[in-house]
């Protein structure tokens, strides 16, 4: 009788022990661990009202190095650039990535998107105000690149129309511009001017009609800094209102006139953080690297922000993308972590999306290809190149790891030149191209440069790829996307057709 209740005892435990381990695996933190995220593929449209996935011969475009935000509401918005003096194309989804309609050109001057002259067309870039307008919006704001200027084109409808500021710098003259967003109105940009290569910080408090605060976001001390740096994107915690610029550069000021002889290279990534909205800023490393030969301008270093307030910087060194997180508002770095791995053996053009507290999502454009001495300019034609995507959902922890996967499929063979408007290689993948995550469901959408199927640039296009399942980083996320709200929707089959799945 004892060895009998002995027995049932134990069986019991058994039975306890395995329904934990069911309800474990049951739950969301579990199951993310045994998820990968999967993604659909299309082309954008480029004529205004163009809804894609649809009909083929409409979804199509020309343009390239793409940018994307989400709003509260979870629509994203995306832009991408059809070069100096032919406008800027501009995308909206209301469905969580499924599709993208193109909307009027945020530069009126060419609101067909495809022909004659335009204020901007040059680098873009893209942000969505954090609070409603008196319309119940949240704000939209692109930036485009004229040489000359930055133009800002603000929508307080939801991207129907846009009202355009072509004289957004108050420094004239101006390189690779970055914009962000806080609250209902406030919208700052930061660029390069070209007299003195100092990184300007301009931020408007009208919604973009005048931008009359100019800070500089290299500080007095390091003012050797200005001539050597390689400008980075601009990001603003809205609960704080901090705002962040990070770029790359020398380490000290020796190194200011070592770096033109070729000795020396921006081994060093830094974080300029500003306490009091973008009026003054303070400098701190990130993190540099011992080794002066290294370079992390890379098109680009990448700054972004959780709910909780924590600070990552992902950056490349052409071969590997690390990353890097403050948890004390960019005052302290942990030490780099790589975010790639096999078969991801070069990963270049970083960007991150961060959601809530330690969670974050990295791309980048990937390949394979890796000899240890050539740069991507003169990788082989057999180099493939994939947008990779990376998540981690305790970021903030040591020791923690990213989960990765392919997004896309083969986006272009062969060399990637990194040098901009100076590359004398294929620019087929522009400079950069970005991730964003919606809040209503956590998962990401993707917009990025494809030459796709003819590998040359009379075949280059934005497209997107969108998250369709496993985990997001904003705790709404359900275990497939889409399920719950507004956003659930089942696509027709001629749709589905249309949707290019990945080579995972």
């Amino acid at each position: 009788m004892t060895r009998n209740l002995s027995r049932c005892f134990w069986l019991y435990l058994l039975v306890v022990a395995a329904l934990a381990s069911l309800t474990a695996l049951g739950s969301g933190s579990a199951l993310a661990a045994q998820r990968s995220a999967a993604f659909v593929n299309y082309e954008l449209g480029e004529t205004p009202g163009t809804t894609c996935p649809g009909d083929a011969s409409q979804c199509t475009n020309t343009a390239a190095e793409p940018a994307i935000r989400a709003d509260k509401d979870g629509n994203f918005y995306a832009s991408s650039e059809n070069g100096l003096g032919a406008g800027t194309v501009a995308w909206k989804s209301t469905d969580g990535g499924l599709h993208y309609t193109t909307l009027a050109s945020p530069n009126q001057v060419s609101g067909n998107n495809t022909t004659g002259f335009a204020p901007g067309g040059g680098d873009t870039d893209l942000a969505v105000a954090t609070q409603r307008n008196a319309n119940g919006k949240y704000n939209v704001y692109v930036a485009s690149l004229s040489l000359a200027e930055v133009d800002v084109s603000t929508s307080t409808d939801g991207g129907t129309t846009w009202v355009l500021n072509p004289t957004g710098a108050t420094i004239p003259g101006d390189d690779r511009e970055w914009i962000a967003a806080d609250g209902a109105s406030k919208v700052c940009i930061s660029y390069h001017d070209v007299a003195t290569f100092n990184i300007d910080v301009n931020c408007s408090y009208d919604a973009g009609a005048t931008f009359t605060q100019l800070g500089d976001a290299i500080d007095a001390q390091h003012a050797w800094l200005i001539d050597d740096n390689d400008i980075g994107n601009l990001a603003i915690d809205p609960a704080n209102h901090y705002v962040y610029q990070i770029f790359s550069g020398v380490a000290n000021a020796t190194e200011a006139v070592t770096s033109t002889t070729g000795d020396t290279d921006y081994h060093a990534v830094w974080i300029g953080v500003s306490a009091d909205g973008g009026r003054t800023f303070t400098d701190y490393p990130v993190y540099i690297n011992p080794d002066k030969t290294v370079s992390y301008g890379h098109q680009f270093t990448n700054v972004s922000v959780d709910r909780a307030g924590n600070v990552y910087a992902v950056y490349s060194d052409d071969h590997n993308i690390y990353y890097s997180f403050s948890t004390d508002h960019g005052q302290h770095w942990s030490k780099p972590v790589r975010v790639n791995q096999t078969p991801s053996n070069t990963a270049i053009f970083p960007w991150s999306s961060a959601g809530d507290d330690g969670k974050i999502d990295v791309v980048w454009y990937g390949t394979s290809y890796y000899d240890g001495t050539s740069t991507p300019d003169n990788y082989p034609d057999s180099a493939a190149w994939y947008v990779y995507f990376a998540q981690n959902l305790s970021a903030t922890k040591s020791g923690s790891s990213f989960t990765q996967v392919r997004a896309t499929p083969v986006v272009h063979y062969g060399g990637v030149c990194e040098s901009g408007i100076s590359c004398t290689g294929n620019r087929d993948l522009y400079d950069d191209f970005g991730v964003a995550a919606s809040p209503t469901t956590g998962l990401a959408s993707i917009v990025y440069s494809d030459d796709q199927p003819g590998n040359d640039p009379q075949s280059d296009h934005t497209a997107v790829a969108t998250q369709t399942s496993g985990p997001g980083i904003f705790s709404t996320t359900t275990t497939k996307a889409h399920r719950s709200g507004r956003t659930d929707r089942a696509l027709p089959p001629d749709e589905l057709a249309l949707l290019r799945p990945a080579g995972l």
